[in-house]
């Protein structure tokens, strides 16, 4: 619009009119208060959401890690726990005073009265267990 093309026009004055424009600026002073508040809130609840989020995904990988974890000593339990079955043979076969004798013939090469003992080298065993 030109210059020519704006009128001037006159502002009604009475207590009406004064009431509205009051109204609309407190309407939009609650509005203003209203969108900060808003703002403030969804920023508060960003933060709150970033440390829950945050939280939840450093205590699931605390998990896996304790996961993970278990089922190796697991694994280490069930391994102990079949080395003891062994070692509680080892014991009961030490109790055998025939197993002990045994034992003693073979790698101490002692022997019984009148028994004579033979070492066979071990290259000669190897040379006849692969022919």
């Amino acid at each position: 619009m030109s210059a020519a093309g704006k009128r001037k026009i006159a502002k009604i004055e009475s207590t009406y009119v004064y009431q509205q424009e009051a109204a609309g600026l407190a309407a939009a002073r609650k509005r203003k208060l209203l969108l900060r508040r808003l703002s403030l809130f969804f920023t508060f609840a960003i933060f709150a959401s970033y440390f829950m989020i945050s939280s939840i995904l450093s205590q699931a990988s605390v998990i896996n890690e304790k996961k993970a974890q278990k089922k190796q000593l697991e694994k280490e339990l069930s391994d102990l726990k079949q080395q003891q079955t062994i070692l509680k043979e080892n014991i009961a076969k030490l109790n055998d005073d025939d197993y002990i004798a045994k034992l003693a013939r073979k790698n101490f090469f002692m022997s019984n009265q009148n028994e004579i003992i033979f070492h066979i080298p071990e290259k000669n065993k190897e040379k006849s267990s692969t022919k």
